[in-house]
């Protein structure tokens, strides 16, 4: 019956009632446009003004960050919550498989993306998609080698994982505390090809040549502890980062900086998921369409966190407009030999996850390792 009462024309009725008339509106638009919460799983950074901030003011959203540090502390987070906890999750490469196995993500349309701003290395990444559906978008990645203080050692000393057992750093090298990176630097170092798929026998061999380096360690550090022992000079090296997070500091006037060794680097990548039994699936779709569009790529490999190379070339060609001097030191300029040419001669491994040997197997004794 409401549907055939007539109502007063918007002139009528601010003539009704008056000034009154004037703000009822505008107040019925604020109430009705509530804004959206936008839980995010991520490494820290993600969910930080310089990167959402312009998003979340222009779709009225609010993103809530729960940070990590590692994969295995994310799954363990996402296993500990109800389904729908999280609307976006950000995860490393190699664990996407395992969110996708859990039932922990949800399945995406390609075509929702902008993949053909992509460079062909990274349209169809591996583990991304399972059965030719897509379960993540890669937004950016970066190298992992050799971190070090440039006021102790040269680049020439720098070009080894050698340079870890260097006397000069006696209970001054560093570990992430994380398995995968450094058990895949000392894996390139003992000259395995391909560092996670590794037969038992060589496994030994890994353990026993990590179990050597442990009287230079002088600390096992989380993010935090790994940016200020650099910045402060506490650790002299750190095994298992790169430019993440020696790029913040080098910009920042510390001085520090990563280099790929002979031995070969390893990549890491991070995508963007949507968490299963999302409320927010569009916006959280949105969002993910935000961070890989030109302009969103451009930002995300400056963030203030810790920096990143992109894979869309579109980005590139905005932060070679925008931010040249950021394009030239993460080597991302375009026509000249840059980081694409790095992959493409084969000096840079995929981090994944042990082929050969269970996670469990490699995380056990990385526990013994810290515990020796």
């Amino acid at each position: 019956m409401a549907s055939n009462l007539i109502k007063p024309s918007r002139r009528e009725f601010m003539k009704m009632t008056g000034g009154a008339a004037l703000a009822m509106p505008f107040l019925s638009i604020r109430a009705s446009a509530q804004t959206v919460n936008l839980s995010m799983l991520a490494w820290y950074g993600h969910a930080e003004p310089d990167i959402v901030g312009e998003f979340e003011e222009a779709n009225n959203v609010k993103f809530t960050p729960k940070y990590y540090t590692g994969g295995d502390n994310m799954l363990g987070l996402i296993a500990q919550s109800p389904a729908g906890t999280y609307d976006v999750i950000l995860s490393d490469a190699e664990y996407v498989q395992q969110l996708n196995a859990a039932g922990y993500i949800e399945e995406l349309d390609p075509e929702d993306y902008h993949f053909d701003d992509y460079y062909p290395e990274f349209q169809k990444f591996p583990g991304h998609w399972k059965d030719g559906r897509l379960y993540s978008v890669i937004t950016r990645f970066g190298f992992l080698g050799v971190a070090y203080n440039t006021d102790a050692f040269t680049e020439q000393e720098a070009g080894t994982y050698g340079l870890y057992w260097d006397e000069r750093l006696a209970g001054k090298l560093g570990h992430f505390d994380w398995h995968l990176p450094n058990l895949g630097q000392i894996s390139l170092y003992n000259g395995n090809a391909s560092p996670y798929d590794i037969d038992d026998v060589v496994w030994e061999a890994l353990k026993e040549k990590t179990m050597t380096l442990r009287p230079q360690v002088g600390g096992f550090l989380d993010y935090g502890g790994t940016f200020s022992s650099l910045k402060n000079g506490q650790m002299l090296a750190i095994a298992g980062i790169g430019d993440w997070i020696t790029g913040t500091l080098e910009k920042n006037g510390a001085p520090v900086r990563s280099v790929i060794p002979k031995e070969g680097g390893l990549q890491w990548t991070e995508s963007f998921s949507i968490g299963k039994g999302s409320k927010n699936q569009e916006m959280a779709k949105k969002w993910i369409q935000y961070i890989t569009s030109p302009e969103g790529q451009a930002k995300s490999a400056d963030m203030a966190a810790y920096p990143a190379l992109i894979p869309s070339k579109a980005g590139w060609k905005v932060l070679n407009e925008n931010n040249m001097a950021e394009a030239k030191r993460q080597n991302m300029v375009l026509g000249e030999r840059n980081v694409m040419d790095m992959i493409r001669e084969g000096r840079i491994q995929y981090r994944q996850l042990p082929v050969q040997q269970s996670l469990e197997t490699w995380n056990d004794f990385w526990t013994d390792y810290k515990a020796a």
